[in-house]
């Protein structure tokens, strides 16, 4: 089969792989339907995280289950499947908790020895852990598809942000950070009930879908520029929630910056650059609390799901260009000058 591969920094290429196969009982193999380009993958496109020459790489898809293993429970061939980016096994104390990112036994797609999402197939270790059914109706309706891709990762992890910001029911919350995460970040605000929605950011493409999605207030300046205009919005007080969806230290320093005192940081930014940007002394004075990390969506999925099959919230137009597998190293161009927000791929 064929299956992206990212061979050295800006270099991906779409090459042929063998074909997935059950390696134990509990393996899933699912036929990708939609999957996408993160703003994560970046970091390996450009060089700022390591990866192995042929190293597999996408860890968003959703699809088809092609086969089960012999001790699978919850799916059938035939059923239409979203996976989130990391395997899990469902059973250990971390699954029960709701923190499925920290199971022992899962691991993130694209890792070395595993498929990654952005091929014709996946090999799905711990199915039944794992993969969430959608349902079967859902598979003619090219929308909507594409929105249930979104909570793969961003609209999960977006989720984890808010709830990491303390948002609640008539808050001020404000997002640093205008891609699709940020983005996804807005809407969970707004769907936790946030009455104001302060959206840093200044690609007037994106701040667009921020305000489609329940930003009331823009920021388009940076630095300490936007830490005045913030305050400025809230009376001087800063925002009682933060999103920070970037994850370098000047996006961390503006977050710590615009929150309120005793307000709350929710970070997914991953981490990069040269340091945390972080004042301990200043949050600890001003009793701002952080809390976020590696989003366990599988944990949220369910939450989620009823909301994007209804409509109540649709994510789908953080993804602006589409392309096929042959398309997929000019998608990471696109994404890497910034010509588009989200790449779709439809292998």
């Amino acid at each position: 089969m064929r299956a992206t591969v990212i061979q050295a920094p800006h270099d991906i290429r779409v090459e042929e792989v063998a074909d997935p196969e059950i390696r134990r009982a509990t393996d899933a193999v699912v036929r990708v339907v939609r999957a996408c380009v993160c703003g994560s993958d970046l970091w390996a496109y450009r060089g700022e995280s390591a990866r192995q020459p042929g190293q597999r790489i996408g860890h968003e898809f959703l699809g088809v289950v092609e086969e089960a293993g012999a001790e699978v429970r919850g799916f059938a061939p035939g059923d239409l499947v979203v996976a989130p980016f990391v395997w899990s096994d469902g059973n250990c104390a971390y699954c029960a908790e709701g923190l499925h990112t920290s199971c022992p036994q899962g691991g993130f797609w694209g890792s070395v020895g595993s498929d990654g999402g952005q091929g014709e197939a996946v090999r799905v270790p711990f199915a039944d852990g794992t993969l969430v059914k959608l349902p079967a109706g859902a598979a003619s309706d090219d929308r909507l598809l594409t929105a249930l891709l979104a909570l793969s990762d961003v609209l999960g992890t977006g989720h984890h942000a808010a709830v990491g910001a303390g948002v609640r029911p008539g808050s001020t919350v404000a997002v640093v950070g205008d891609g699709a995460v940020g983005l996804c970040g807005v809407m969970a605000a707004k769907r936790l009930g946030a009455e104001r929605i302060i959206a840093l950011g200044r690609h007037t493409a994106r701040t667009d879908i921020a305000r489609l999605f329940g930003a009331t207030d823009v920021v388009a300046e940076r630095g300490g520029a936007a830490v005045d205009a913030v305050r400025e919005l809230t009376g001087g007080e800063g925002a009682h929630g933060v999103i920070e969806a970037v994850g370098t230290e000047q996006s961390m320093r503006t977050a710590v910056g615009i929150a309120r005192d005793g307000g709350s940081i929710g970070y997914v930014g991953v981490p990069h650059g040269s340091g945390t940007g972080l004042d301990l002394g200043e949050m600890f004075n001003r009793n701002i609390a952080l809390r976020g990390g590696v989003a366990p969506v599988r944990a949220y999925i369910p939450e989620l799901l009823p909301d994007v099959l209804d409509g109540t919230i649709d994510p789908s137009p953080v993804f602006d260009l589409t392309v096929d597998l042959d398309g997929v190293p000019a998608g990471y161009e696109a994404m890497d000058d910034r010509s588009a927000l989200k790449v779709l791929i439809k292998p």
